[in-house]
């Protein structure tokens, strides 16, 4: 092998440096990035904190004031004493909570069945089962609240929680969480004397935690965020989520910006309270691609 020059030795050197720069340079145009989208998915957020501590008439000021001038908590004061936002809150926790439990039980439950257990027509029965999917939320709107109103579930919980708690959407993604699972753990399972049953609260669901808990929190912002179905069942404010009760915030004529801000500030709290005590579950079942049998 020739000996490098002194000048192929420097160029060598420097094609080192810059290979070296190359990755560095990457990933701080790659934080920058991150850095931008973040701050723009932020600006509403705190542009909405901002406006429930402006005075009455300040959210209409030209230019507009992102840090308020004079900062009050009034806002949060008159929405809690003129509406019964605690009622509100109250309502819409019971309601998400009981149909985030019941929707991640009966669609683990489906999804064993459809996974784990062998019986004639099981996948031209499942193929039927995800095309409802298809099918539009309003089109079942009528049957479900004439069923509703039969068995006299009308302005209350149980009409409230029970028809939210049976999706397609769940039992397909427990489905496919569950079909990852080794087909061996299951028959020594069996041969040990195991039921079904025991089965799956033993063997499959302790496998499936994270995607079972990313489960939960769609089904909890989705049934905190639900509008339409509460609008329809519920006619007695007492039963009103808290969907409902900011519709009450909004004037006829007029709104008061700040009260209604202050309104949707204490709506989104308990919602990132749950994300961050459940994130780690949210970004293991979101990137678990599962064991293969």
């Amino acid at each position: 092998m020739e000996a490098q020059t002194p000048s192929e030795q420097m160029a060598y050197r420097s094609n080192q440096k810059k290979e070296q720069k190359r990755p560095i340079l990457k990933r701080i145009l790659f934080y920058l990035l991150l850095i931008v989208g973040a701050s723009i998915m932020l600006v509403p957020f705190l542009w909405m904190i901002s406006t429930s501590l402006k005075p009455n008439g300040a959210t209409m000021v030209l230019p507009p004031e992102f840090i308020p001038s004079e900062p009050t908590t009034n806002n949060y004061e008159k929405v809690t004493q003129q509406f019964p936002m605690m009622r509100f809150l109250w309502n819409s926790i019971v309601v998400a909570v009981l149909t985030t439990i019941g929707q991640m039980i009966f669609s683990s439950m489906a999804a064993y069945a459809f996974a784990r257990m062998h019986f004639k027509g099981r996948d031209k029965l499942f193929l039927l089962y995800l095309a409802t999917m298809m099918v539009p939320t309003q089109v079942t709107m009528i049957p479900q609240f004439i069923l509703i109103k039969q068995f006299g579930w009308l302005d209350s919980y149980p009409g409230l929680i029970i028809p939210t708690m049976f999706a397609v959407f769940g039992t397909f993604l427990m489905r496919q969480a569950m079909l990852g699972i080794p087909r061996e753990l299951e028959e020594a399972a069996f041969m040990d004397g195991a039921n079904h049953f025991q089965v799956f609260y033993k063997v499959c669901l302790p496998l499936i935690k994270p995607m079972l808990a990313t489960l939960g929190i769609f089904t909890f912002m989705q049934s905190w965020n639900n509008f339409l179905w509460p609008l329809i069942v519920v006619s007695n404010e007492k039963l009103a989520t808290l969907p409902l009760g900011l519709s009450l915030l909004q004037g006829r004529w007029a709104t008061d910006w700040g009260l209604m801000m202050s309104g949707v500030v204490i709506s989104v709290l308990p919602i990132l309270i749950v994300y961050l005590f459940a994130q780690k579950y949210f970004i293991q079942g979101m990137t678990m691609s599962g064991m293969k049998e």
